[in-house]
């Protein structure tokens, strides 16, 4: 079956399983530019054969909510294995919001601990892990692994911020998802930063 994009979305897995490496996960991050939450990564493993209830599958970006809430439903039945790391407003605040990304990214892939190489979205490569990694620039829409991730991290985190609007009406969570718009800093004029809130990205 072809990729979800006209073309096939699993060529980097391919490749890997082709070198002897049985176990390729994606990973991917939500939550790096907003001024609260936490920074979210996700680690996926896929079955080698594609599933018809994960039709559709891209970047998490370039989907509705409704679509991100199908695929992560589908995902939860299809996939092997899900990891999901994070890292708080007071460790971006303390070691920078890529460093942060990076733990978290850590903190997911941990969670899937039979991995042996690991896919990520982006440039960079994750610090201080010792596995194998291809850094894939635009990899949640060339790659169904970190795809997947995407999403999975993608709807993780926006369920936190419906969830902390529940807890803080005021500052508006539920609309912005926590990002810089000016509604947020409105209320933040008005309330004041919370716990949630990223100082380091206030000043």
């Amino acid at each position: 079956m072809a990729g979800w994009l006209g073309g096939n979305l699993q060529t980097f897995e391919k490749a890997w399983w082709a070198k002897g490496y049985e176990v390729v996960v994606g990973v991917d991050e939500a939550g790096r530019g907003p001024l609260a939450g936490n920074v979210v990564a996700a680690c996926v493993l896929l079955p080698r054969r594609n599933s018809r209830k994960l039709v559709g599958l891209t970047d998490s970006k370039q989907l509705t909510p409704l679509q991100r809430d199908r695929l992560y439903d589908a995902l939860q039945d299809v996939a092997l294995a899900i990891g999901v790391g994070e890292a708080t407003p007071a460790e971006i605040d303390e070691v920078n919001i890529l460093q942060a990304t990076f733990l978290a990214m850590r903190r997911a892939i941990a969670q899937v601990p039979q991995s042996q190489i690991v896919l990520v979205d982006g440039n960079q490569r994750i610090r201080l892990l010792e596995l194998e990694q291809e850094t894939i620039v635009k990899g949640d829409a060339r790659s169904r692994s970190i795809a997947a991730a995407s999403v999975i991290a993608k709807v993780t985190r926006d369920r936190q911020m419906v969830a902390l609007h529940e807890e803080l009406p005021q500052y508006g969570f539920a609309r912005h998802k926590g990002y810089g718009t000016a509604i947020h800093y409105a209320a933040l004029r008005e309330h004041g930063p919370t716990v949630h809130h990223r100082r380091s990205f206030l000043l």
